[in-house]
């Protein structure tokens, strides 16, 4: 293993007893396993003889290790991968805000108060998002397919936006979009499965549930100032790996978010013929699209219902 930087402002919980060589010693884990493991984590490979491992340090990792025997060692290295591209990402916007209210004169807390209370938080959170995830999962195998709608939200014109408007009020945008988006899709039933800048990709059981938060991404134009989005849905069998989902559902839903017109949403056939009977929506006829992967993709375009016919 290699360690983290000495001049880090937050202490170990408990005191440092382990270098690296000894860490690797007592978990009986090969040098060449310990540093793939490390860099998938995220941290840079560096060694020095000092003791900056705890007892802490080792019980995590003796758990993570001793996964060796249900998975294979490429599972291992893809969750400290995803494990490790999480924390960084959630961290880097934490220290942020911890800077911030550290600048403060009038706050009582510091640097490390603040983040052992956060550290606490996390706790809390990860514990109820772990069962519910457990919930969810509980009826199928991990390497069993399962039928999910699959969603992307994403802004029109974002490159040309970016090139328009100054960093701070694109990070304001950016910022108003994934969390606006974030809160319909969870408020309605779905998942936020992860955000790719200007596009929030997400899952739905449910197809009126999953076109009713569409219906309500695009109000999010009208309500919050944002640029005109577009959606699109497919349903199918997906693989889900890592928080990830994968399979033609998700390249079908892509596609048609691509193509959507600016503050439409289009579904898929299954999707289409799912909704045909509920007076809640309104389903236009289009062309078959010609996309990437896919000469003839049938698509409707779904908005809320308004007088006149249902399906044309």
């Amino acid at each position: 293993m290699y360690e983290t930087s000495p001049t880090s402002e937050i202490s170990p919980m408990t005191e440092p007893r382990y270098t690296r060589d000894e860490l690797i010693a007592e978990l009986d884990m090969s040098p060449e396993f310990a540093e793939k493991a490390w860099n998938a984590f995220g941290f840079a490979r560096r060694s020095t003889p000092d003791k900056v491992f705890t007892d802490a340090d080792l019980a995590a990792l003796r758990l993570f290790t001793a996964s060796s025997a249900a998975m294979p060692e490429g599972t291992q290295i893809a969750m400290a991968r995803a494990i490790g591209q999480t924390m960084a990402r959630l961290t880097e916007w934490q220290a942020d805000q911890l800077r911030e209210i550290a600048d403060d004169p009038d706050f009582p807390w510091d640097l490390e108060q603040m983040s052992n209370a956060l550290g606490q938080i996390q706790q809390l959170i990860w514990r109820r998002h772990m069962a519910l995830a457990l919930e969810r999962h509980a009826e199928h195998s991990t390497d069993e397919k399962i039928d999910l709608i699959v969603g992307f939200a994403d802004i029109v014109g974002y490159t040309s936006l970016s090139r328009r408007i100054d960093m701070q009020d694109l990070e304001r945008l950016l910022g108003s979009f994934e969390d606006d988006t974030f809160d319909v899709v969870v408020d309605h039933g779905g998942r936020v499965v992860k955000t790719l800048g200007d596009a929030v990709m997400f899952t739905f059981d449910d197809a009126v549930a999953a076109a009713s938060a569409a219906v309500d991404i695009h109000r999010l134009s009208e309500d919050d100032n944002l640029p005109p989005l577009r959606v699109g849905l497919a349903r199918g069998a997906v693989l889900s790996r890592l928080g990830d989902v994968f399979g033609e559902p998700v390249n079908i839903a892509s596609r048609l978010t691509s193509s959507a017109r600016p503050g439409t949403t289009l579904v898929d056939d299954t999707i289409a013929g799912q909704l045909a009977d509920d007076d809640r929506f309104y389903l236009k006829s289009i062309p078959s699209l010609r996309v990437r992967g896919y000469k003839h993709l049938r698509a409707r375009v779904l908005e809320a219902h308004r007088d006149g016919p249902l399906v044309d």
